[in-house]
């Protein structure tokens, strides 16, 4: 993606991250979380594999913090790797590479078998619970004996329907008042970003991929932490949690 096309990668991201902040007030902590746990186990200067990366939330916030690190991003959306591109463009630390999650041959396309950290984050729920599983096998491979994997994302105990019922219609209530506010959501996002000259097409390609958005499950942290374990780590608990999200850990 050239970088002299009049678009403004910059303030896309901006917008990017306003947009899900809408949904998510503590997205940021959850990023912090993360690198210092990146920190704590695989040290300052990580090969990371920014799994479903977008527009490479992660990997801006990770070299930020660990300029010595380096990151290879991966996922399907022409639209929102465009602007990851766009964002990165002429950084050698970082790599972007389109392939589908669900495809069983996607690590193929990497330019590394191994990784210290794959980190992922608001993303995987798209995924039912069988594909899902066979994709942290898949990682499991990919992450070096001693690395980690990360997964911060909704994850719902249904043991715990009115915490969970209350919790929901308070988080709504918020959205609703920013949403009056100005706050971009998710369809608005999109239709604006169908706008620009440069992201009209990838926006286009990105809808008949996907459609409107893939409602996948949100299985409870057990449930991760177990299915981990299975495929191949050593230890796999919650490092954080919102009311409505967790941040998990696996270690190899």
């Amino acid at each position: 993606m050239s970088t002299h096309t009049g678009t403004d990668w910059a303030a896309w991201q901006e917008s990017w991250d306003r947009q899900q902040e809408w949904y998510m007030p503590d997205r940021e902590e959850r990023f912090r979380i993360m690198l210092d746990m990146v920190e704590a186990l695989v040290g300052t200067a990580p090969r990371v594999l920014d799994l479903a990366c977008g527009t490479g939330s992660i990997t801006a916030r990770l070299l930020r913090r660990f300029p010595r690190a380096t990151s290879t991003g991966v996922d399907l959306d022409p639209a929102l790797l465009a602007i990851a591109h766009g964002t990165f463009a002429g950084d050698d630390r970082v790599t972007f590479v389109t392939a589908d999650l669900k495809d069983p041959d996607w690590p193929a396309k990497l330019p590394y078998d191994s990784y210290d950290a794959v980190l992922t984050a608001t993303a995987l729920h798209w995924l039912h619970s069988e594909p899902l599983a066979a994709l942290y096998g898949r990682v499991a491979e990919l992450v070096r004996d001693g690395g980690v994997f990360m997964n911060a994302d909704h994850m719902i105990d249904d043991s715990t329907p009115r915490i969970n019922a209350a919790e929901r219609a308070q988080r709504h209530a918020r959205m609703d008042e920013a949403r009056r506010a100005g706050a971009l959501d998710w369809a608005e996002w999109w239709r604006l970003a169908a706008q620009d000259p440069v992201l009209a097409e990838p926006t286009a390609r990105r809808f008949e991929i996907f459609g409107e958005h893939a409602e996948g499950d949100t299985p409870p942290p057990a449930w991760h932490a177990r299915v981990l374990r299975e495929k191949g780590f050593a230890e796999a608990r919650p490092v954080w949690c919102s009311p409505s999200d967790t941040l998990l850990l696996a270690v190899k």
